[in-house]
């Protein structure tokens, strides 16, 4: 067996394989011990609760997944007091993904999460709407970024890791700003935007009309934008979009990600993160290499 741990920012992962937001809970421990992932991240948690949109929000496509969820959860009180206890258990590294509409809203959550020692970091989601901005998304401006990632690590010693959306013009300048704020890790791609038409009622079938694709056919996507970003800042990067296998894996981690996550393939194979974890595994000792040699070591023709 290969050695795959990894140091992630301040964690040490027994593997460079974790699950993407939104797409996995603690209920998969039905199927398997969770433990063996490098690590988890929860679904996005929100200062209030919110009960999400109308359905339809859901909607399969040929090569992937439309979605308009709304950030559906409990809040972060119900979290605290009924969710997070559940991943006690659990011998890995525990990522709490956190949304808000304001910049004092993502402190006030890790001001309420801070005190527990069980997470290691905290993912922001800045695909989120900022209503301070007219409902654009945070990670859209590279100095909103860089004022709210500066402001939560005055908050917080435990990992900063920033999603950050490929809805944009420059992603890099946007990975910039969050690597010179303050961040220790960048996570990319979350989801493009895509519609989906019903020819019979001539209507979208998503409710809210345009939502969020992922899902196997924006891989070509995700791997240019976390090449772009890698070749862009000096923090580690968790590659996402499309990975369905061993192969899309180790494309990411030569690309320049150091580790990746598995997010619409969950729903279509519960057990890809193993599969994966043991593909590469298997490609290492085949090929007589390490991690390291592998991370970046693409290059461009």
């Amino acid at each position: 067996m290969s050695n795959l741990e990894i140091q992630i920012g301040g964690m040490k992962w027994k593997n460079p394989v974790t699950v993407a937001s939104g797409t996995f809970g603690y209920e998969y421990d039905e199927l398997f011990d969770l433990s063996q992932l490098g690590a988890l991240v929860t679904k996005t948690i929100t200062l209030n609760p919110k009960k999400g949109n109308e359905p339809c929000r859901l909607a399969e496509t040929r090569a992937g997944l439309l979605n308009s969820i709304g950030l559906q959860n409990p809040g972060v009180e119900e979290f605290i007091t009924e969710k997070l206890i559940k991943y006690d258990k659990y011998k890995t590294n525990l990522v709490v993904s956190i949304s808000g509409s304001t910049i004092d809203e993502f402190c006030q959550i890790a001001d309420k999460l801070n005190p527990y020692d069980n997470i290691d970091a905290y993912e922001i989601n800045i695909s989120c709407p900022n209503v301070e901005k007219e409902g654009l998304a945070f990670g859209v401006e590279a100095e909103v970024v860089r004022e709210l990632i500066a402001k939560l690590r005055a908050t917080t010693d435990k990992d900063i890791i920033v999603k950050l959306t490929p809805n944009v013009t420059k992603i890099e300048e946007i990975a910039r700003a969050a690597a010179e704020s303050g961040a220790d890790i960048i996570s990319l791609i979350n989801t493009v935007l895509g519609l989906a038409v019903d020819i019979e009622t001539k209507a979208s079938r998503i409710k809210n009309g345009i939502a969020g694709y992922s899902g196997p056919a924006i891989k070509p996507i995700a791997l240019q934008n976390v090449f772009r970003v890698a070749q862009a800042v000096d923090i580690p990067i968790i590659g996402m979009g499309g990975i369905c296998n061993t192969e899309d894996a180790l494309e990411f981690l030569m690309v320049g990600a150091s580790a990746v996550a598995m997010g619409t393939a969950n729903f279509s194979n519960p057990l890809i993160t193993l599969d994966i974890i043991k593909g590469l595994e298997m490609y290492l000792g085949k090929n007589n290499t390490n991690l390291r040699e592998i991370i970046g070591s693409f290059k461009l023709q």
